[in-house]
């Protein structure tokens, strides 16, 4: 599949789209050789423990020409969530320091203006798409566990920003502050709440 094209081709995939706080993340990999020898496991971000993916990482990181770019929640919140991934996707191919052919993109959606195909459950399907879908994994992930430093308050380094008990529960005890997403609705309805109780 990845070859079909003849030419360079990258993959890209997302993360982040379902959390009510931080931004969402892209990723573009390309892969320099077909037969390159690859000693790490790569595969669905979402199948792998996170000492795997982490390892897959690192070699990714090292081995591959990859970009990473996100939409932050002011983005997300004017855009709505789907296109502002489709928006961080397309800056994250724009990002890559060699212009591929074609871009497999994860999913049932092109970004406009992009030469590429969707494949769905891509990151199951295609070595780039994998690839890049870890990329934008372990960099959000990141990003995550850097903002709960400053917010420990809201678990993210555990929670990662998805709207588990426990992190409903800190947003009622805490507030929302400038990283949540105002339009997703649990956050939309407890700004609601608020104007109505004053």
């Amino acid at each position: 599949m990845e070859c079909e094209c003849g030419g360079i081709v990258a993959g890209c995939d997302e993360a982040g789209r379902g959390p009510l706080c931080g931004p969402v993340v892209a990723a573009a990999v390309i892969f320099p050789c077909r037969d390159i020898d690859i000693p790490v496991a790569i595969t669905d971000s979402k199948q792998m423990s996170a000492r795997a993916r982490a390892a897959a990482f690192e070699w990714i990181r090292e081995n591959t020409i990859w970009s990473v770019a996100s939409c932050s929640p002011t983005e997300i919140d004017e855009l709505n969530i789907l296109w502002a991934s489709m928006l961080a996707m397309r800056r994250a191919v724009d990002g890559l320091s060699r212009r591929p052919d074609m871009t497999l993109v994860d999913g049932n959606r092109v970004p406009t203006g992009m030469a590429g195909r969707a494949v769905v459950r891509g990151d199951a399907k295609s070595l780039s798409i994998a690839a890049a879908s870890i990329v934008a994994k372990e960099t959000r992930d990141a990003i995550m566990r850097d903002l709960s430093a400053r917010f420990p308050q809201y678990g993210w380094d555990k929670n990662a920003g998805y709207p588990t008990a426990s992190h409903l529960q800190a947003i009622d005890k805490y507030g929302i502050n400038e990283h949540y997403r105002k339009s997703f609705r649990p956050i939309k309805e407890r700004m609601e709440n608020e104007v109505t109780d004053n």
